[in-house]
């Protein structure tokens, strides 16, 4: 009875525990609460066994996408056509798809370190596997990653390096260190987050990357649509009348953004808005950029595309645009569509039948401009959008539609993602959307304007571009992958010991 009910306070400070770091993330940004929780769930699940801390991994993951995923409610809620019990069970069903990432890491860190100390080190190892498993199988969800929690925090310095990645297997080395300092008292194992504070200060100092002298004048435009009218056909018109009446007493901007599917017409069939609002841009000296959905009448085929609006480059059918790649699930695709789609209306919304763009496209040109795209949930994808950012790369651009997740912290949670990209690549980040969070970002991920949520406005921002690449654009994850095998160097040394003492 005692064992289970040690059993039960376990599992009950496991599940608080992953709830409570939602708040390391925005809108809330504590981000010195993975410091404190972290190293009690390594405290909690050091003494258990490989099967038992699989377990504790696992209420520990139901915790953390419970709540930090929680948003998804709204959209399912307001959007899918489900009865509650029916959405509250396809949310659990997904945070226990989720929760198996942390379980299996655990699982693989318990079963060699149970009985090997030397192995207790390896924990950020197989967390960093299990993380670039979730950001791959099954096209990847690669949302809510540790590392976001520091794209205020003392180690956000580690990004233009080991990128968001090795940021998260960096809070776990310092986990272990203080577990290993308080717990075991073993100080000396302090210098590892101590050498990593040095690294995250120093770092940022010593990127090949230079800003330039002249900076670029841009105005992100937010139509603040109600999801409910945005796909009316009756209301295309309107909305794009909207755009434009927010845009005309400032039209005189280098660069004007629109968000995602700002035009909801099908770009083959829209060519009089599109000549209209070209001659606009062209006549006050400014290329607008503007999410569209592109209609391949040859091919049956629709694209979330992206298109520069100007004198110079714009013609149905350019190549200067950009489709997306990484598509959303059900949002964008279904699978299993045949079986899925006549369940409920939440696997038949508007515009779910996407075909896919390349993977690395080149970077739009826009008034002189290489603008490095990223369509709302791509941007976090840190590999995609490293592959598409270049030393001659100015700003990174990103638009996007989270009207879908209302008054909830979702599309905080999403900005912060598209801030630490900014991070990663020292570039610039500009994002417009529908109704927030739209902003300006420097290249340290830093806010230059930001528009307050909900609100049809425009917001005017001087941005300076920056060329050059960092270190993690070079080399991606592999200083992550490296930072992580450090961990396995007592077992490597423990092995040379007993091989010498044998000999």
């Amino acid at each position: 009875m005692m064992k289970h009910s040690g059993g039960v306070t376990r599992s009950l400070l496991l599940v608080i525990c992953g709830a409570l770091l939602t708040l390391s993330y925005s809108p809330f940004h504590w981000h010195w609460l993975p410091f404190i929780i972290l190293p009690i769930v390594v405290r909690l699940i050091w003494p258990l066994a490989p099967k038992r801390a699989f377990r504790a991994g696992f209420v520990f993951g139901m915790g953390w996408f419970g709540a930090g995923l929680s948003w998804i409610y709204v959209s399912i809620d307001q959007y899918g056509g489900v009865p509650v019990p029916v959405t509250l069970l396809l949310l659990v069903l997904l945070f226990a798809y989720l929760a198996l990432f942390p379980a299996i890491a655990f699982w693989c860190w318990q079963k060699l370190s149970h009985r090997k100390f030397a192995w207790r080190f390896s924990l950020p190892f197989f967390w960093l596997i299990a993380e670039l498993l979730r950001g791959w199988l099954f096209t990847g969800f690669p949302w809510l990653s540790i590392g976001y929690s520091q794209t205020d925090g003392i180690f956000g310095g580690l990004a233009p390096v080991i990128g968001e990645t090795g940021i998260t297997v960096a809070i776990w080395f310092t986990a272990i260190t203080l577990v290993l300092a308080l717990r075991f008292k073993k100080p000396a194992s302090l210098l590892i987050p101590l050498t990593l504070l040095t690294c995250a200060v120093v770092f940022p100092k010593i990127q090949p990357t230079e800003r330039k002298a002249e900076s670029m004048s841009v105005l992100l435009v937010q139509g603040n649509i109600q999801q409910s009218l945005k796909w009316q056909a009756e209301q295309q018109w309107s909305n794009i009348l909207r755009y434009l009446d927010l845009t005309r007493p400032k039209f005189n901007h280098d660069l004007v953004i629109w968000p995602e599917s700002a035009i909801t017409a099908l770009e083959p069939y829209a060519s009089d808005v599109l000549n209209t609002v070209k001659q606009s841009a062209s006549m006050n000296g400014s290329a607008l950029i503007t999410g569209i959905i592109d209609y391949d009448r040859l091919n049956d085929d629709f694209y979330n595309s992206v298109i520069v609006l100007d004198e110079k480059s714009y013609s149905y059918g350019n190549a200067n645009r950009y489709q997306k790649h990484q598509l959303l699930p059900i949002g964008e695709f279904v699978p299993f569509e045949d079986f899925l789609r006549p369940l409920a209306p939440l696997f038949n919304l508007p515009m779910s039948s996407f075909s896919r763009g390349g993977y690395q496209q080149p970077n739009l040109k826009a008034n002189g401009n290489n603008l490095a795209m990223a369509i709302c949930y791509e941007i976090a994808f840190a590999g995609q959008v490293r592959s598409n950012t270049y030393d001659d790369t100015d700003y990174l651009v990103t638009i996007s539609n989270d009207t879908w997740f209302g008054d909830s912290h979702g599309p905080w949670q999403h900005m912060q993602i598209a801030r630490m990209r900014a991070m990663e690549l020292a570039k610039p980040l500009l994002r417009a959307t529908n109704n927030g969070v739209t902003a300006a970002v420097d290249e340290h991920g830093q806010y230059i304007e930001l528009a307050p949520q909900f609100t049809a406005t425009a917001l005017s921002a001087d941005v300076y571009p920056v060329s050059g690449s960092t270190l993690f654009n070079k080399i991606g994850n592999w200083g992550a992958i490296i930072l992580a095998l450090f961990g396995l160097l007592p077992v490597i040394a423990t092995k040379r010991t007993k091989k010498r003492a044998q000999t």
